[in-house]
């Protein structure tokens, strides 16, 4: 059991708060996390970067906590205080400032004060939340860092969403000259029972890449979904392929009277605080911003994918130029056995291609605007989605295209599926 005091006698400072030896509640010793020694280097960027943020709510959170950590009672609650006046409707803020105030006359038991089961339940999930908020912070990937699944943006992606589940968060991507930096990142709350859905009513978040495919406003909606909702096209492709039922995974705000939700409380939806969600808004497009959900996700240095993105845009390369021989099988080579597109397996796929490239003189492809993401759970496939101009004697249009990419046993990549947007 976490302890904001020391079961031994305590003892009072000069300011008769009661002190304990022990770390405090939400510190070090309560949930495993290295906190950086006071003084240290690590100490005094972790200050800044919160004294550099302060009108965020989650900031002023979590230098409260580092307060608590170093035995600072007075300057927590003078912290909190700040947050809970900002935030009245902020609970877990709200459960913290109550704690620290009864810490000033008895030692505290638990996080949240409190007795009976029935109200330990709602606690629970406030501690979870303190947990995932302060974890955050604690082991932030850094700058220098990237999620593995952000291979390559294309020039008019202007941003890309990515959500780890395992850590309640959601970061905003936008796409720079130099590559995706990190813009913003936000406390969020998933599904009820974790990643990964399979079927309707599984109270899952479904773990994979995709696309915002609507905006709802807030007048169109029960007051339940918040600031509006962005719903994303689950079930995609592969989905259905593998069989997976449900519907209406969106993102989306929390009710009027409410702050924010405990970690997992959602029926599968990303929910997140009202005022993120508006911070979030303005970035959406509907259609073009990829939201990439991972169960936990992998932060790589950027030129760890390098050789990734070198190696699918060579067969991606490969395949249009195969295309434009009418090379029947130079262009299947590229396709796995067990490709899919609609109704058409590798082989009818490969048979109406062969009677359409009959009939042309030349066929001529230009592809532009490719973006290249991992796809979160599924070893070694890729989503690439690009702008493809197409013309031969008998026929010329301008498709928006997708493809999924698989590394086959034998180290090369192949198509197994594809697409019209």
């Amino acid at each position: 059991m976490s302890r904001l005091f020391s079961s031994r006698p305590a003892h009072r400072n000069g300011r008769g708060v009661r002190q304990s030896r022990a770390a405090a509640w939400l510190a070090a010793a309560a949930f495993a996390f290295p906190w950086p020694a006071v003084g240290s280097d690590a100490a005094q960027g972790e200050q800044a970067s919160v004294a550099s943020t302060q009108i965020h709510d989650e900031a002023l959170l979590v230098e409260a906590l580092h307060h608590v950590h170093r035995q600072r009672l007075d300057a927590a609650i003078g912290s909190i205080e700040s947050l809970v006046e900002k935030n009245p409707k902020f609970r877990l803020a709200q459960l913290v400032y109550g704690d620290l105030l009864l810490a000033k006359a008895q030692p505290i038991e638990r996080f949240g004060n409190v007795e009976g089961r029935s109200r330990r339940e709602p606690v629970r999930g406030l501690r979870d939340e303190a947990l995932s908020r302060l974890q955050h912070h604690l082991s932030h990937p850094g700058a220098d860092r990237l999620p593995a699944s952000l291979i390559q943006l294309s020039p008019t992606q202007r941003q890309v969403i990515v959500v780890d589940v395992d850590r309640s968060r959601l970061y905003l991507f936008e796409n720079t000259r130099s590559g995706p930096e990190l813009a913003a990142d936000y406390y969020a709350s998933t599904g009820k029972n974790g990643p990964i859905k399979v079927r309707e009513g599984d109270r899952k978040t479904p773990v994979g890449v995709y696309f915002v495919s609507d905006y709802i406003p807030p007048e169109k909606l029960p007051d339940f979904y918040g600031a509006g909702a962005f719903p994303i096209d689950y079930p995609n492709v592969w989905d259905r392929r593998l069989g997976k039922t449900g519907y209406g995974i969106w993102l989306h705000g929390v009710p009027s009277d409410t702050y924010s939700r405990p970690p997992r409380t959602s029926d599968g939806c990303v929910t997140l605080a009202n005022a993120d969600f508006k911070s979030l808004a303005p970035f959406m497009e509907i259609d073009r911003t990829a939201v990439v959900i991972a169960e936990s996700v992998d932060w790589v240095a950027p030129q760890a994918l390098v050789e990734q993105r070198q190696t699918l845009t060579a067969a991606i390369e490969s395949w249009r130029q195969d295309w434009e021989s009418r090379d029947i099988d130079r262009y299947s080579r590229h396709y796995a056995p067990d490709f899919r597109s609609g109704r058409k397996n590798h082989a009818a796929w490969m048979a109406y291609k062969k009677a359409v490239n009959a009939k042309k003189r030349y066929i001529q492809v230009d592809i532009s605007d490719l973006s290249l993401l991992a796809y979160p759970g599924e070893p070694h496939m890729v989503v690439a989605t690009f702008r493809q101009a197409y013309s031969s004697d008998r026929h010329q249009d301008l498709t928006n295209k997708r493809q999924y990419w698989r590394r086959q046993a034998d180290g090369a990549w192949r198509i197994i599926y594809e697409g019209a947007l």
